[in-house]
């Protein structure tokens, strides 16, 4: 994946400030995430050289901030038991400091809900979108609007799926 950041020179005229790939990414092994670009909330120094995605990776934007990011997920593992997977799950969202978002695991173990809103296009795979009370499958390029509702992404296929995400930081009205 190539990441072409854009800023301004010393002269206040548009130039490439970061041309390669994301600058961390975590939990290959299991499919994977990959930071494109991270927002504080605060006013954006487009004259900075300093690549905002280049931070330990954690899964939800800071305090009126964003999250630009890509995500991989292999398909389920056949015959593991939901303890094994649960156990997976936890020690995967534990690695993003994410542990507090997993609040009700009954329907799958990776459920979990954040105070964000996120937009999430499926790039390629077969994904469902598991939810408390329903679920979706998707297609390649359908997008999903996620308004902080407690949910997963189970992968239907035989390979890793790819999705696009940017999450941002809301006060949301459930």
């Amino acid at each position: 994946m190539r990441r072409i950041v854009t800023g301004h020179n010393t002269n206040g005229k548009s130039i490439i400030k970061i041309d390669g790939p994301p600058a961390r990414s975590i939990g290959e092994e299991i499919g994977g995430l990959y930071e494109i670009w991270n927002e504080t909330g605060i006013t954006v120094d487009t004259h900075s050289d300093i690549d905002n995605a280049d931070s330990d990776i954690i899964l939800s934007p800071p305090k009126g901030g964003s999250k630009f990011r890509y995500f991989k997920i292999m398909p389920t593992p056949q015959g593991v038991s939901v303890e094994i997977l649960n156990q997976m799950a936890e020690e995967a969202f534990s690695r993003i400091g994410a542990a507090h978002h997993r609040i009700d695991i009954a329907r799958h173990p990776a459920m979990h809900k954040t105070k964000t809103i996120d937009y999430i296009i499926l790039l390629e795979g077969d994904v469902t979108l598991v939810l408390d009370e329903e679920e979706v499958r998707l297609k390649p390029f359908d997008v999903v609007v996620q308004r902080g509702t407690n949910h997963a992404w189970i992968n239907n296929g035989k390979e890793p799926a790819t999705l696009i995400a940017v999450l941002i930081d809301r006060d949301l009205k459930e």
